[in-house]
């Protein structure tokens, strides 16, 4: 079943909001269960681990999301299932040799890799989460090349659902083990929620399919391959350098576990106040940092397909709408998240991580002002995917990449800054990506934002969070902090939308698009 582009984000909002929801209350049930060095245990691992699915996906969820959009609006339904069966062997066959060598070399790999020697146990634990969500990811960039978003957005919220249920039963299982058991029990629960992603997903693909399936059956295995070959050089062409950017994220993230405890380590820290340091801001800080960023996830599945299509029905001011519209869905929605995690960091943090980790909320103030750039960096990626400009994202992230890690570990060697000195080098690598991404767009098609549109959002940002600080500071100084936060939130967030709409930001065209009560809810707003 097609959407329309908005219509699409918004499904994909929807179950990412959810999803994020239930992904963080992961993590807040995990870190009160493992505690800091636990969480510094699995943050050792998970970011070896996107690294290793970034690998054998080899960029095919975005390049077949590409191709697939392109070969629906030409009517070649054959190059269609062509694309996803070599999508489908390749992901396969990567995964098999990078779990094998997983396997064989475990002990050398964790030598190498890991400053503290248990997370050896966590890293073997999470190895059939590889195949499993390599699979399902191939899978979901061929519903989204159709324009379909409903499988990807359900198999999400089925994912975290089923991981949710689990993650306190199987780390409660190994506590008693040590730490390390009961972190590799936590991440052992994630297998079962991409298991349970990928039959819903392969279901929905059946169901719709069963002809299709039939008639490839019934060719040869090899006649498959040899037709596919015209196939998978298209799929490397857009592949590769989206791989290659990946990769160069993923190391960058992979580094970061390594180099950042090192360069504590170097500032005069004990190695475990290192380890300790490491997970507040990696394990506590920087997924509220991250959370709201299935926003701009959300818009960025659903723009690689829709830009795609556009640029090859050389339509160039859909292009330029649709990459618009996303940015400026971005911004709107994005601007108060920023506000938010800036004003009220410290307050959030003690509320959800408890009195004793106060020194997350100071780290999660420092990060919070910068996350308007982060939250416009994956759009501004998937549009110039979209447009066949993947050797360019590759390049902007392999910049931004470099600048950071070198900048975490001068910083954060410095015994003046510390952990702060990581807080800068991450400000310095998003702000840079993200500003390049814009450049190489503009160059590129001529892209142009509206400045008094932007303008009016900035100003209305400012507004809210001065509100919003002036309530909790002077109102409601005394009170709780639930309290304090139950008031201030949503006050602050009703301003913020008042002021979009008498600055005619938001206007009864934008409402209008809203699945299922957009047109009823049209009716209280005045037109653009």
């Amino acid at each position: 079943m097609r959407q329309s582009f908005f219509y699409g984000t918004v499904i994909l909002i929807l179950a990412g909001g959810v999803t994020k929801l239930f992904g963080f209350a992961h993590r807040i049930v995990l870190s009160r269960i493992i505690g800091a060095e636990g969480m510094g245990l699995y943050q050792m691992v998970v970011p070896l681990l996107y690294f290793l699915i970034t690998v054998t996906t080899f960029g095919l969820p975005v390049a077949i999301a590409k191709q697939v959009a392109e070969t629906e609006a030409a009517k070649d339904h054959r190059q269609t299932r062509r694309f996803l069966f070599v999508s489908l062997l390749v992901a396969c066959g990567i995964s098999v040799v990078v779990c094998t060598g997983l396997l064989l070399f475990s002990q050398q790999l964790a030598a190498l890799l890991f400053a503290d020697k248990r997370a050896h146990i966590v890293m073997l634990a999470a190895i059939p989460i590889i195949p499993i969500a390599s699979i399902s990811l191939v899978l979901r960039g061929y519903f989204q090349g159709k324009q379909n978003m409903i499988p990807t957005a359900v198999s999400q919220l089925l994912e975290q659902v089923v991981r949710m249920a689990l993650v306190a039963v199987m780390t409660m299982t190994f506590l008693d083990s040590g730490i390390e058991y009961a972190t590799a029990g936590a991440v052992a629960s994630i297998i079962f929620g991409e298991a349970a992603g990928l039959l819903y997903i392969f279901w929905q693909y059946r169901k719709g399919s069963r002809k299709t399936a039939a008639q490839m059956l019934g060719r040869t295995f090899l006649t498959r391959v040899t037709a596919s070959t015209s196939s998978m050089r298209q799929l490397v062409h857009v592949a590769l350098p989206v791989t290659m950017s990946r990769v160069i994220g993923s190391i960058a993230y992979v580094l970061e576990p390594m180099i950042v405890p090192f360069a504590l380590v170097i500032a005069g820290y004990a190695i475990s106040d290192a380890t300790g340091l490491y997970g507040q801001f990696a394990g506590m800080a920087v997924p509220l940092l991250l959370f709201p960023t299935f926003l701009t996830n959300s818009l960025s599945v659903s723009l690689v397909p829709a830009v795609a299509e556009a640029a090859y029905q050389k339509n160039a001011p859909l292009v330029h709408r649709r990459i618009y519209q996303a940015m400026r869905i971005t911004l709107v929605i994005g601007a108060p998240c920023t506000v938010l995690l800036t004003v009220f960091a410290e307050p959030i943090c003690a509320l959800l991580y408890g009195s004793q980790y106060q020194e997350v909320g100071i780290i999660l103030k420092g990060l919070a002002p910068f996350s308007v750039f982060l939250f416009f960096q994956a759009p501004l990626a998937a549009a110039l995917q979209g447009l066949d400009y993947a050797q360019v994202v590759f390049r902007n992230t392999l910049i931004g990449a470099i600048v950071k890690i070198l900048a975490m570990f001068v910083f954060t060697s410095q015994p003046g800054f510390g952990i702060y000195g990581t807080v800068i080098a991450l400000n310095i690598g998003i702000t840079l990506v993200t500003l390049l991404h814009f450049a190489s767009l503009t160059k590129k098609i001529g892209f142009t934002v509206d400045i008094l549109e932007f303008s009016k959002i900035g100003a209305t940002m400012l507004v809210m969070g001065y509100s919003g600080s002036y309530i909790t500071h002077h109102w409601l100084q005394g009170t709780t902090v639930a309290s304090s936060l139950l008031v201030s939130v949503p006050v602050s967030c009703c301003l913020y939308l008042l002021l979009l709409i008498a600055l005619r930001v938001l206007g009864k065209q934008d409402v209008k698009r809203i699945p299922w009560i957009g047109e009823q809810l049209a009716v209280f707003f005045p037109r653009r």
